[in-house]
């Protein structure tokens, strides 16, 4: 029997999935010196970097920068890339099962948590990721509209896509000028009425989610002065027990950093972001035609679970916040998988490091794996996503030395090329999307801007002289 991952017979990997994640997974097979794989990575859209390119912030350039490490990756002979593939629709997972010995998904984690609340469906509500995959020109919500004629907006949460949200909505429009913001986008918050926008925390400065680099931009902004109000930065004896006894050195810089700008003066600037800490929307509250007109908060208290953690009690105090729009960015799930398991109740699919594992028994399915925020939740940076993927591909690897893989029927190459031609015949392959980059940077240079996206499949179809209509 000749052995899997030799020259003779390659190790077929599928991943599903083209952001970080991914990409560390594909960057740690192929670096493999003992083992020759073959991998191809399959997206849902024509694009690849998934949250690199439709979820980092337009103003933070410097981060968009680990595509050069994908590149190399992408550069690899035993590469390909399969993009505008929706595995799932497009082709079934049994299908990959004829043609990988192995499959690991990494396909993020999709969809917003709800607030749960009374009016949280009302017109000008929205989720948070909804509004970043818009301006960052995603083609599935290139079409969406918000109201930017308000005043007054709340952002709901305290993480770093609630910061960049409101980091966005208070830019001047000589700043986004310069980004690779999508154009319809940049049109919209050029004619943005927005006065003051409010980020809502429910616990206090020691448990906000956001870094140490976000929170002092936030300080910096140009077009707008920081409000933060002493009271709700100074902490509990709980919160204070816990800070004395920590070794985290960030999280001291955090608390220090915030309570550092209750000092900040306003200068008169066009905007104002208030940060608020120990508050929740309780119910938004409607005008006469079903906007969004207010939100009711309540104050909040901290008190030690049974696990030892600070969590948020509600006290009888309350206030009316009156605002126009509301963003919600109180966390992230993953959704179901075409034919894998899926624990509806974490937003994840079951696994064990990384080995996809029935819900029920919790026996691991042979040769399927997954990698990043499906796997762990939405959880870390960028970068956290390396060690993660390196601990599936580990399990891959212990699999592959036991003979745990799949048993495809076809594992040459050209036959699995054949199949997405004939159910996607305009799928676009790596080179597509370099020629694509190109295309888009020199959009930008006459502008003064890192790129201007093709924010279409049609668009970037045509642009490829590929347009089937």
């Amino acid at each position: 029997m000749t052995q899997i991952g030799t020259d003779s017979e390659p190790l077929r990997v599928a991943i599903v999935g083209s952001g970080p994640a991914g990409f560390y997974a594909a960057e740690h097979l192929l670096k493999q010196g003992d083992l020759v794989a073959q991998v191809d990575m399959f997206d849902r859209l024509p694009t690849p970097f998934g949250l690199v390119r439709f979820g980092v912030a337009p103003d933070h350039q410097k981060i968009k920068k680990v595509t050069r490490v994908f590149d190399k990756v992408a550069s690899n002979d035993r590469f390909r890339f399969f993009g505008d593939v929706d595995v799932g629709t497009d082709i079934r997972l049994e299908e990959l099962q004829q043609h990988y010995h192995q499959i690991c998904f990494a396909t993020g984690a999709q969809s917003d948590r709800r607030l749960g609340i009374p009016g949280e469906d009302l017109k000008r509500s929205h989720p948070a990721t909804e509004f970043v995959a818009w301006y960052n020109g995603h083609p599935d919500y290139r079409d969406l509209e918000f109201d930017l004629s308000v005043e007054r907006v709340a952002v709901v949460g305290v993480g770093n896509v609630a910061v960049d949200v409101a980091r966005i909505l208070c830019r001047t429009t000589e700043e986004l000028a310069q980004t690779d913001i999508a154009d319809y986008a940049l049109e919209a918050l050029k004619r943005s009425r927005v006065k003051e926008v409010f980020v809502i925390g429910r616990r206090g400065a020691a448990q906000a989610a956001f870094t140490n680099a976000e929170i002092r931009e936030l300080g910096e902004l140009p077009g707008a002065d920081l409000v933060v109000l002493p009271e709700e930065v100074e902490l509990d004896a709980l919160s204070q027990a816990d800070l004395d006894g920590s070794q985290d050195k960030a999280l001291v810089r955090k608390v220090e950093i915030l309570q550092q700008l209750v000092e900040l003066e306003r200068s008169g600037k066009d905007r104002t972001l208030t940060l608020r800490f120990l508050v929740s929307p309780v119910a938004l509250e409607a005008d006469q035609v079903g906007s969004v007109a207010g939100m009711r908060l309540v104050k909040n208290e901290l008190y030690r679970s049974d696990d030892g953690s600070l969590r948020p009690r509600a006290t009888e105090n309350f206030e009316d916040l009156p605002v126009g729009l509301v963003f919600r960015s109180v966390g992230y799930r993953g959704i179901p998988i075409p034919d894998l398991p899926f624990n509806d109740a974490w937003g994840l699919v079951p696994n064990e490091n990384g080995r996809v594992v029935e819900l029920e028994s919790g026996e691991p399915l042979t040769g399927l794996y997954v990698a990043g925020w499906i796997k762990r939740g939405p959880s870390g940076v960028i970068g956290t996503n390396k060690p993660d993927a390196v601990e599936t591909v580990r399990m891959m690897l212990e699999d592959l030395a036991a003979d745990r893989t799949l048993l495809p029927e076809n594992t040459d190459p050209a036959a699995l090329s054949k199949l997405v031609s004939e159910r996607q015949p305009d799928s676009f392959s790596y080179e597509d999307w370099k020629r694509l980059d190109k295309l888009e940077v020199a959009r930008g240079e006459s502008e003064g801007r890192p790129r201007v996206k093709f924010t279409s499949v049609q668009e970037m179809l045509a642009n490829l002289e590929r347009d089937q209509s």
